[in-house]
């Protein structure tokens, strides 16, 4: 290797670090905006439960995943077994502290719909409906079935990675991971196609998932390359799914906002006052 391309190489290997904390920063940001609106308005009406709901299950699962592929010597080497081409996971720093940040925003905003707790205001609507619950349990049963697979039909107890193992597990908590990140966003948008409003709803949040998701798929592509092996996105499916998902979401979000119901007739209040009313009247 010329000395040109070797600095190259540095400079690539610098510039995924960028991209990792860039994205990190716009990701972790967007948890602030609806939080904070929430407290200033005393209220978490506007936003669907659905959302933190799943959003909780997801990124705690996601940290999990990040953690053991960056920390856990077990699951490290089954990755090296499962993709000897380049058997140094695309799993970065920033993204177990992501998903760790993110856990624990998931927890202060899931929070935020008890009114004991914070006194703020929520609507009769506001409850967690059957799909999110079903899919929450779901999950949460995905997961038990696979571990059972990794203890018991595994080689090894799961330790034999040319079998069932438990990087299969880690795999299944970064599955559920992109399966509440698909799921997480309908009901809001369902939600704000009913009302025919965002009021309530903070659309700061969506710009910075959208800048992210650039970001983090920027940084992903940018480290298969520099293994030489596109492998690593495959080997990285959460962060790749997450990064288009996430995209395709925030554009329908997007067009709610700033174009179909740029103009609500209503807000947010006035809304559950009415149902509020309506619902005396039919009792």
């Amino acid at each position: 290797m010329t000395r040109k391309e070797s600095e190259l190489v540095m400079f690539l290997h610098a510039l995924s670090r960028i991209l990792g904390w860039a994205y990190f920063l716009s990701w972790s940001a967007s948890f602030y905006p609806q939080a904070v609106n929430n407290w200033r308005r005393s209220s978490t009406l506007g936003l669907a439960i659905d959302f933190p709901t799943l959003n909780l299950l997801g990124f705690t699962c996601y940290a999990i995943n990040t953690a053991t592929f960056m920390y856990s010597p077990t699951i490290r080497s089954q990755y090296a077994y499962r993709h000897p081409a380049s058997p140094e996971t695309t799993v970065r720093f920033n993204d177990f502290l992501f998903a760790a940040h993110g856990a624990f925003m998931c927890v202060i905003l899931y929070s935020q719909f008890y009114s004991w707790i914070w006194g703020f205001r929520v609507g009769a609507r506001q409850k967690a409906s059957k799909a999110a619950l079903g899919i929450f349990w779901g999950c949460v049963l995905g997961i038990l079935i696979v571990s059972f697979l990794a203890q018991v039909v595994g080689k090894d107890s799961g330790y034999d990675p040319s079998g069932w193992a438990w990087i299969d597990v880690i795999y299944a908590l970064g599955y559920v991971k992109l399966i509440t990140v698909v799921v997480k966003y309908i009901p809001q948008a369902w939600f704000n196609f009913k009302r025919k409003s965002t009021d309530g709803w903070s659309i700061y949040p969506m710009l910075l998932d959208f800048a992210g998701g650039w970001l983090s798929m920027a940084q992903l592509v940018l480290d298969a390359s520099l293994q030489n092996d596109w492998s690593g996105i495959t080997g990285n499916p959460v962060k790749f799914g997450l990064s288009n998902i996430t995209i395709v979401f925030d554009v329908i979000f997007f067009l709610q906002h700033y174009v179909l119901y740029r103009h609500p007739s209503k807000s947010v209040e006035e809304e559950e006052d009415w149902d509020a009313e309506r619902e005396g009247l039919l009792s």
